[in-house]
């Protein structure tokens, strides 16, 4: 069965009648107290002496750990965004001088080309004025030979319609005076 607990309680297990839990003891309390007291100052003294002198210092090494951290980012910043306009700098010469050097390349061509087509030109205006005088001379040669040709055409045409070969002065006569009209 279960005892009832007084502000007296008694410790099971300790010998003698009316034996009180000591922090319970009335008679007790100024001891702990003054003991609590102590141990309160001793504690305070320690903790304010050794170990949040010992916490403040960690707190502002980590302070000026992490400043220097954000100093050294800052940094780190300004050289890569110097680095980034000095790679655009870079670049946009870069650019200019590749439309530079194709400008240049273009027009070089282009001039080699012109050139190139000018010789071909003439090399061609030479070889039609060749074959113009070649087609002049053939015409020439043949316009030569067209009345030796119609003569001999009449005289064999003179003859199968009359039987008998016409003169040969004749025939020739007929046909330079046909020709001249």
């Amino acid at each position: 069965m279960a005892q009832p607990i007084t502000a007296h309680a008694e410790v099971p297990g300790i010998e003698g009648e009316g034996a009180n839990f000591p922090p319970f003891d009335v008679n007790t309390f100024g001891s702990q107290l003054l003991w609590l007291a102590i141990t309160f100052a001793v504690l305070y003294l320690l903790m304010s002496r050794v170990i949040v002198p010992r916490l403040s210092g960690i707190l502002e090494d980590r302070r000026s750990r992490i400043a220097g951290d954000l100093r050294i980012a800052a940094e780190s910043k300004a050289r890569a965004e110097e680095a980034g306009e000095a790679y655009e700098k870079a670049l946009a010469e870069a650019r200019g001088r590749a439309q530079a050097l194709a400008q240049e390349t273009r027009d070089k061509l282009a001039a080699e080309t012109a050139e190139k087509r000018a010789a071909l030109e003439a090399e061609l205006a030479r070889n039609l004025a060749d074959a113009e005088a070649r087609i002049t001379a053939g015409k020439e040669k043949a316009m030569g030979n067209v009345e030796a040709i119609a003569s001999d055409a009449a005289a064999a045409i003179v003859e199968r319609l009359t039987g008998q070969a016409p003169a040969r002065d004749a025939v020739a006569t007929a046909v330079g005076k046909a020709m001249a009209q």
